[in-house]
């Protein structure tokens, strides 16, 4: 496939990534004053309408909030973080807010704000780069919102560069998924980036 990443890159876009993570974790851990815990990331090239079709199907049981990234050099793409109903109650508590201080939406919103923006803000910084975010979206509103969302964005998804990471803070029995798209367009871009890294080695 056109858009494979070989093993050099992909070993670099996975260092690259481990970084961030470490660091991100240990920021949000010390926000929170509490453990969190990462696994391992899954970096796949993926076919976008299966990727649609797979979120879709499991909207009734999950809360997504959607939120866009761009920077220089074409890198751009969307981070969704993907709640599961059960770990939506959760929120206040870990963000520690009295009960009534803001709505779960709200809450959903913040920390979501937190992880993606923590996150792409230290791997923007390790490929010398800048992201600008777009305000993050709840698609949870009723059902059909996460398809009708996916269709509207700007990119051409028929090939998606996606990375999966699960944050999981144990004290509060919290999880969740972030799964950052890379769209067509931007992933030459990436490859760009990761062989000028590779090239200074």
């Amino acid at each position: 496939m056109a858009y494979e990443l070989d093993e050099d890159q992909q070993d670099c876009l996975q260092e690259l990534i481990n970084v961030a993570m470490g660091q991100a974790s240990d920021q949000l851990a010390r926000y929170l004053d509490t453990f969190v815990y990462l696994t391992v990331p899954d970096i796949e090239l993926v076919n976008g309408q299966k990727l649609s079709d797979d979120l879709v199907a499991n909207e009734h049981s999950m809360t997504v909030v959607s939120q866009g990234f761009f920077g220089y050099e074409g890198i751009r793409g969307e981070a969704l973080l993907v709640y599961q109903h059960q770990d939506s109650d959760r929120i206040g508590d870990l963000l520690g807010y009295e009960p009534d201080e803001l709505s779960v939406e709200e809450q959903l919103i913040d920390i979501s704000s937190i992880l993606t923006t923590t996150f792409l803000n230290v791997f923007a910084g390790q490929i010398e780069n800048q992201l600008s975010y777009s305000a993050p979206k709840l698609l949870a509103d009723s059902q059909g919102t996460l398809a009708a969302h996916l269709t509207q964005l700007s990119f051409d998804w028929d090939t998606a560069l996606t990375v999966n990471i699960n944050y999981q803070v144990t004290d509060y029995s919290f999880n969740c998924e972030m799964i950052l798209l890379i769209p067509e367009a931007a992933i030459d871009d990436i490859k760009a980036v990761i062989d000028r890294i590779l090239a200074d080695f």
